[in-house]
């Protein structure tokens, strides 16, 4: 419940926020207008815009070293191509977006899981590219407080410049001791049972370095764009930089947008509507061009991937721009949307609506600028559609960036922004065959941080049209009043339109039902009967709980079981019948699972099955252990290592226990007897009944198989319904239920009258079942899958009773075969495990 209220809450108090600093810059720009922003952008001429390009791709070139030597600090050695891919897209991402371990970290994700990195892996990369940018702001803090001249005001604080020195000189000391000791030995630190390593002396001074020269180039790049700033200014500038960029990432609104301006525009002693204009060009050029390029780039290795797919697709760079692709292209269909309802909150310019005037009618100006800005608004809305790789998503965003390039023309001829939404369609279009995915718009989720994007969109919008007309007073009249300058009420209709447009988009989403996943629930009988026939697992039988769908094999041979649990799509198991088909089925769900846009999850799998999951991309984890005993010889409890097993069974007969099977065709007779030893059994355990991968006590499902009972003066005290293969290769059971009170030694002497019961009919052995993260190595160099299992395993015996399960079955001396989950890697394997938790465990 606490983190069900967190995050509503983040995404109020981020909202909050962005609405603050939009007030803020309202305040401090009160005696600034429009007009004069205007002037002081035009003021700049095109050398200061190239050089700004210019140190902004020295500023992004830099970053790409920050994730490619966290690379080597952790052993691994990529091409600097790939890790600089990765980096520049992540930041990209992270720098529009906000939430930088949230986008940027899953940007990392995709892209590193393609190269071959586990979560783990990435997890070090993100930390200490995220240490090397702080190592930088505090280097190159402390070079521009200890070469302070001038007082530093921060609100209702003034730090002299003696101050200033002395808090230069305690972060230089800081960085020193730092190198300092990791040259006395300091080479990792510790989080929990996971390591980050410190990088070695000279690796962490040029990471440093590099973090300073970003940093510079950045700062240097917002700095030249303000005609007539004193070069004398700079290191105060350079400290509002910093306290700027701390508070866009603190605040976590996207892209600090509003954020950073309103602590630059408080902080900077230079002329307001100079430093807003140089703000607002650099919001351009240094996060909106590389979002661009970025976006140009991943599409171009997108469309050569789908192009040549005999040929692309094998190197790491096909690989990343595959993972990274979508994300990027849902951007810069956002940004063309953003780029549309800003634009449409502005007054036209004068020249070009004059032109406009001998071209057009008046009525086809004023439906273009509505239209215009409900296409931008519906461009923020459907970006997740395209994200998700729907066929639906990528058709309405070509056909909306097309109507907005119109429609941008026809309400003031503003051919920039129709460029850009041109440009963002031609790189839709030459990626078009990677939205491959049949669903509708509507099924695409959209997660909360996007709804947060879009309204601080809007936000941003409404903003920029009361800033530009704060000089005309509002009247009533405004909303009906059509005329060539009537910017002004032009500006209130779209913004209501846009409004209303999101309002409803909202409402749509909350009230429309989820699209129903296909599935069928009946196994025809003649399926089951050829797959039971073929099949050597007696846990196939679990297709009798009722519980899950089925997909049979084109033959008719052979069906897989599976369920969705919110969009990941649990297999149960191996495929039922024979292994020739099982190729087909498995590529069959992995195909079906991929247009809903889930996640596959083939659990509890033998290792037969590891070569297909290699072949299908997933990540096979070992689950646990299942242990068999063999019966080929027969079974006797002869010998020493059965000595324990020997007493108890002994104890339990001595004790009046009765051994019995009871056949199917009577089961029924008896479900009133079962059932009380079942309820007494659940009333003992904590929780609900588990499903799935069990069988729930339900008198249909028992009543098609024998049922092995124990008898205390002619009651049942416990059962087991016994599942067998048609081949007579194994025999195993499902529910094993008892009353408490049952005397000691029961369940061993069911177990071992079953076994001698099997073996008297010929089964080659008894599957015991499964001991679940039993046989996981958690050692340093295992992965964090197998480190976090083995901890449960060990620490979490009041949850479960794992170990405790494990010794149980060991008794008989079974042989231990792993079992294993595969499941898509990256940032979806979190989300897909506690799917399977939930489902497993009812």
């Amino acid at each position: 419940m606490r983190r069900r209220l967190l995050r509503p809450l983040m995404i109020v108090a981020v909202l909050a926020v962005g609405v603050l600093a939009f007030a803020a810059m309202r305040g401090i720009l009160a005696e600034v207008h429009y007009h004069d922003i205007r002037h002081a952008i035009a003021a700049v001429g095109p050398e200061r815009l190239v050089l700004a390009a210019l140190l902004t791709a020295a500023s992004y070139f830099a970053l790409t070293f920050y994730d490619w030597l966290a690379v080597r600090t952790i052993g691994h050695r990529l091409p600097w191509r790939t890790a600089a891919l990765a980096s520049f897209t992540s930041y990209a991402l992270s720098n529009n977006l906000g939430f930088a371990l949230l986008t940027g970290g899953s940007a990392r994700l995709r892209a590193y899981g393609a190269a071959g990195l586990d979560f783990a892996d990435v997890a070090r990369i993100t930390v200490i590219a995220s240490a090397t940018f702080w190592g930088g702001i505090i280097a190159v803090s402390a070079v521009a407080l200890l070469s302070a001249h001038t007082d530093f005001v921060l609100g209702p604080f003034a730090f002299g410049a003696g101050a200033q020195r002395l808090l230069g000189l305690g972060l230089a000391a800081g960085v020193a001791v730092l190198l300092w000791l990791r040259s006395r030995g300091f080479a990792e630190i510790r989080v929990g049972g996971t390591s980050i390593p410190v990088p070695p002396v000279r690796l962490l001074a040029l990471q440093i370095g590099i973090s300073a020269v970003d940093l510079l180039c950045a700062s240097t790049a917002l700095y030249v764009l303000v005609p007539g700033a004193p070069v004398a200014l700079f290191g105060l500038f350079f400290l509002a930089y910093v306290i700027a960029i701390f508070a866009g990432l603190v605040t976590h609104v996207p892209g600090g947008l509003g954020v950073i301006e309103a602590v630059m525009l408080a902080l900077v002693p230079l002329g307001r509507p100079d430093l807003f204009a140089a703000l607002l060009l650099y919001r351009l050029i240094y996060y909106l061009l590389p979002l661009a390029v970025a976006g140009a780039v991943l599409a171009g290795v997108e469309g050569h991937r789908l192009r040549r797919p005999l040929l692309a697709g094998l190197g790491a760079v096909d690989r990343v721009g595959q993972a990274l692709a979508p994300p990027l292209l849902a951007l810069l269909v956002f940004a063309g949307g953003l780029t549309l309802l800003v634009s449409g909150a502005l007054p036209g310019l004068h020249d070009r609506m004059t032109s406009l005037r001998d071209l057009v009618p008046l009525p086809s100006v004023e439906a273009s600028h509505f239209g215009a800005s409900l296409v931008g608004t519906a461009l923020l809305l459907i970006a997740p559609a395209v994200q998700a790789r729907l066929q639906s998503g990528f058709q309405a965003a070509r056909l909306l960036l097309l109507a907005g390039a119109l429609f941008s023309m026809l309400k003031g001829i503003d051919y920039e922004e129709a460029f850009v939404l041109l440009g963002v369609a031609a790189l839709l279009q030459y990626s078009r065959r990677g939205f491959y995915r049949s669903a509708g718009i509507g099924a695409a989720p959209i997660a909360r941080w996007w709804w947060a994007a879009a309204l601080i969109a809007l936000a941003l919008s409404a903003w920029a049209g009361l800033f530009a007309y704060k000089h005309i007073p509002y009247s009533d009249e405004m909303w009906w009043d059509f005329a060539w300058h009537g910017n002004a009420p032009r500006f209130l209709r779209a913004t209501l339109g846009a409004t209303m447009l999101v309002a409803g988009w909202a409402f749509w989403r909350i009230m429309a039902a989820p699209a129903a996943v296909a599935q069928s629930s009946e196994l025809p009988a003649a399926v089951a009967q050829a797959a039971f026939a073929a099949t050597d697992r007696a846990d196939a039988m679990l297709a009798y709980t009722g519980d899950k769908s089925f997909l049979a094999s084109a033959a008719g041979d052979a069906f897989l079981m599976y369920r969705v649990q919110g969009r990941t799509w649990v297999t149960m198991g191996d495929p039922v019948g024979p292994a020739a088909a099982w190729p087909d089925l498995i590529w069959e769900m992995r195909r079906r699972c991929d247009a809903a846009r889930g996640r596959l999850c083939l659990f509890q799998v033998s290792a037969e099955m590891l070569p297909l999951l290699v072949e299908l991309g997933l990540q096979p984890m070992k689950y646990g252990e299942e242990a068999l005993v063999d019966l080929s010889g027969g079974f006797t409890l002869a010998g020493s290592a059965y000595k324990s097993l020997r007493h108890s069974t002994n104890k339990a007969i001595a004790g009046g226990l009765v051994f019995e099977v009871i056949p199917a065709s009577e089961v029924r007779a008896h479900g009133d007897a079962l059932r009380r030893v079942s309820d007494a059994w659940l009333a003992g355990k904590v929780g609900p009944e588990k499903g799935f991968s069990l069988g729930r006590f339900d008198i249909d499902y028992l009543a098609r198989f024998d049922c092995a009972v124990l008898r205390l003066g002619g009651e049942i005290v416990a059962f087991a319904n016994i599942w067998e293969t048609p081949n007579r290769a194994e025999i195993s059971v499902d529910l094993m239920r008892h009353l408490p009170d049952t005397p000691y030694g029961a369940m061993d002497l069911l177990f071992v009258r079953l076994f001698q019961h099997g073996a008297e009919r010929g089964f080659a052995r008894f599957n015991l079942g499964m001991a679940p993260l039993s046989g996981l190595h958690g050692g340093p160099l295992a992965p964090i899958w197998a480190r976090l299992g083995a901890a449960v395993y060990g620490h979490g015996e009041r949850l479960y009773g794992f170990s405790g399960l494990r010794a149980f079955k060991s008794k008989f001396s079974p042989t231990w075969v792993p079992r294993y989950v595969g499941m898509s890697p990256g940032i979806s394997v979190p989300r897909a495990l506690l799917d399977l938790v939930h489902l497993v465990g009812g």
